[in-house]
């Protein structure tokens, strides 16, 4: 059982910053990402666990969040950190490393929000 957690604003508001995709166009992707030219994920298993479990988070009131939800959430951020530094302006750039970030809810040609 996973047990609530107090999760900082200062984390809360850096994670909807760098997650600027809505739960719809993330768990759109994530179908699209999911279809095989032969199979097809079931909509709500589509994706990978991390990009699912953003979803769930997104989904969720601050008061609600697990210590898990929390831990999602910092690697999370320190993804999109790592792989965009500190700017977060839309920048085009190869194709599997925009989609990569999509999987965890950023799309890199989309402003931080």
């Amino acid at each position: 059982m996973t047990t609530q957690s107090h999760v900082d604003e200062a984390l809360w508001d850096e994670f909807h910053r760098v997650v600027n995709m809505s739960s719809r166009e993330l768990a759109d992707w994530l179908r699209v990402r999911s279809a095989g030219p032969h199979s097809e994920e079931l909509p709500d298993q589509a994706g990978t666990k991390t990009g699912q479990r953003v979803l769930e988070i997104l989904g969720k009131r601050r008061t609600d969040l697990t210590e898990d939800d929390e831990r999602v959430m910092r690697k999370v951020v320190e993804k999109v950190h790592a792989e965009r530094r500190d700017d977060l302006e839309p920048t085009a750039g190869q194709e599997n490393w925009r989609h990569r970030l999509m999987t965890i809810g950023h799309d890199p040609l989309k402003g931080a929000g």
